[in-house]
């Protein structure tokens, strides 16, 4: 999927729906945990050195799974390219669980799944 990277950093300067400073690790052989900002924004996930104001990068969370590993770890990976796992460790359990639920809930199909959910609902009671 292409990009514009001005309509990106513009959304990375949104309010978050979730923010938090977290350790996180690329999936680059070798590659270890570092503290990174890390800043939910409708379906994209920002990840900033926690000095800077400009993203290092961006998750688009579709066609994506999120998985808890440990007590205080999740993880993301992406259903083309299982390979390419994103690793996350919160500060505590509680904390691993929100930004799992959270994440989940920005997903384009869990709205739309929503939807047509609610919509069909809605048509029961109504009968519209």
């Amino acid at each position: 999927m292409r990009y514009n990277e001005r309509e990106l950093l513009s959304l990375a300067r949104q309010p978050a729906e979730k923010a938090a400073e977290i350790r996180m690790s690329v999936p680059k052989k070798g590659s270890v945990l570092k503290k990174r900002l890390v800043k939910l924004v409708v379906n994209f996930l920002f990840y900033f050195r926690t000095d800077e104001a400009e993203p290092i990068g961006a998750l688009l969370l579709e066609h994506c799974k999120i998985t808890k590993e440990e007590e205080n770890v999740f993880s993301i990976s992406f259903i083309e390219e299982p390979e390419r796992k994103y690793c996350f460790e919160c500060a505590t359990e509680e904390q691993c669980q929100e930004w799992v639920e959270a994440l989940k809930r920005a997903s384009y199909e869990f709205l739309r799944r929503s939807l047509i959910f609610y919509r069909n609902e809605i048509q029961k009671m109504t009968g519209k």
